[in-house]
């Protein structure tokens, strides 16, 4: 079995700590997300990990399932739309301030890749596509891209770039070019038709993806267990 640390990883943007479970002693760096409101070991938990413990074991990649403030943004009602946003702008600024330099530092590396499935999915894709310098793979799992549904109306420059699905139509495709970009989904995924948009969004501007549906399958944790260990072994064998 691969070897699992919890840490605790103080972040001064935010004002506190955020808990990071570490799997593996060496590899290509992955940042993983969990689902909505997920806690940080649910990707162990529901053995999504475990699905490329080969990989792990042999020091392909090393796995940062990093905690989220989902509960303290997009799903938190007792604030304002306008604050919601703010908060989760926070998280993604201790992301590529804070965290992203310290993994750069223990790997010696300038690029992670990132993954997640479901919300975990958007969590990977707007950090993958609001710093592409900085990522190599983004493995998103019948993710979506786009908040406004948690918006309730409202809108600001923050909102737009954190929706994907929006701000890449008018970004400038070489900063992707480089990117191993995997859309994941299926045809009972309820995800799907984002997918299929995201995709549509990539091919009209040049960038290159993979695009993978699967058959007679749900949008949950059998259909991303079976096909993580596909796509990281396509890059990481």
């Amino acid at each position: 079995m691969p070897h699992i640390e919890h840490t605790d990883y103080y972040s001064n943007i935010l004002g506190t700590s955020l808990k990071v479970e570490v799997t593996g002693h060496y590899g290509h760096p992955i940042i993983m997300f969990p689902t909505s409101q997920g806690q940080y070991t649910q990707n162990h938990d529901f053995h999504l990990n475990g699905s490329i413990n080969w990989f792990i074991e042999q020091g392909k990649v090393k796995l940062y399932n990093v905690q989220t403030i989902d509960a303290w943004s997009f799903y938190d009602e007792k604030i304002s739309p306008q604050q919601r946003i703010k908060n989760y702008e926070l998280y993604v600024q201790f992301l590529i301030q804070e965290f992203i330099p310290y993994i750069q530092k223990i790997h010696k590396t300038h690029r992670v890749a990132v993954a997640g499935a479901s919300f975990g999915g958007y969590h990977a894709a707007n950090f993958a596509f609001r710093f592409p310098d900085v990522v190599s793979h983004l493995f998103c799992l019948s993710g979506a891209f786009s908040i406004r549904n948690f918006m309730d109306g409202y809108s600001d420059e923050l909102v737009y770039f954190n929706c994907p699905r929006e701000f890449v139509r008018n970004d400038e495709a070489w900063k992707y070019k480089h990117m191993h970009i995997v859309l994941s989904t299926s045809d009972q995924d309820i995800c799907k038709d984002k997918n299929i948009e995201m995709a549509e969004i990539l091919s009209v501007k040049g960038i290159d993806f993979w695009y993978d549906e699967r058959k007679w399958i749900n949008h949950d944790w059998p259909l991303w267990r079976m096909v993580f260990p596909t796509f990281i072994g396509a890059f990481f064998s």
